[in-house]
């Protein structure tokens, strides 16, 4: 079973972000998509620690520490950008300001439940990107090391947020969370349907996208 890389999950998220969306991407492996932004595409990139306007990540040699994102990763700042208190930043976040925000998860129900408690921070915003983002993408490998799968009919791990994911991003497949339950958008590399049927524990419909913006 070919897997995407995690360069290449982050490429085929930043298809699907929008002209001019503002965007928080979360702590971890979402920070990447950061880098797979066209340049002729006007997105506002957000950070929980005070940032709005974040580029790509740094030449090295090239790092300024003023210029960090909440994961504490060396950021740029696009002409325009800036910087702000942290609780101006919670503000947007709670205010329903942000587009989409893009999160790893350990587990996400077919109804839509987030669990990603444990971010290895001291302190982070993901309880409040996930009821206060308009959408909210989630990044994760579909199966653990172990072979169990993050898409799940219930959650076991303790909740960040109840029926807020609206797509899912994995490294086999593109997935929406729907009233109908989980939609499959998009397959990689060959996979057949079944296959993803499968190693997932709960029903799945597919329904292909039209071509990504």
């Amino acid at each position: 079973m070919q897997k995407l890389t995690r360069d290449e999950m982050a490429q085929r998220v930043a298809r699907d972000i929008p002209e001019g969306a503002y965007v928080n991407l979360g702590i971890g492996l979402p920070t990447r998509i950061a880098n797979y932004l066209p340049a002729d595409k006007e997105v506002f990139l957000h950070s929980e620690n005070g940032l709005l306007g974040m580029g790509p990540k740094p030449q090295p040699g090239e790092e300024d520490p003023e210029l960090i994102n909440a994961g504490k990763e060396y950021v740029t700042l696009l002409q325009g950008g800036c910087y702000f208190h942290h609780g101006d930043s919670f503000a947007m976040m709670r205010g329903g300001h942000l587009d989409i925000c893009v999160l790893g998860a350990y587990q996400v129900s077919a109804s839509g439940d987030l669990a990603n408690w444990s971010t290895g921070a001291p302190d982070g915003g993901a309880m409040d990107l996930a009821i206060g983002a308009r959408q909210v993408f989630v990044m994760m490998d579909h199966l653990t090391r172990d072979g169990e799968c993050k898409l799940v009919a219930q959650c076991s791990y303790p909740l960040t947020g109840v029926g807020c994911v609206s797509r899912i991003y994995t490294d086999l497949a593109v997935i929406d969370i729907t009233d109908r339950g989980p939609v499959v958008r998009e397959i990689f590399n060959g996979l057949s349907f079944e296959e993803l049927q499968r190693i997932t524990p709960v029903a799945l419909t597919f329904q292909q996208l039209a071509e990504s913006a």
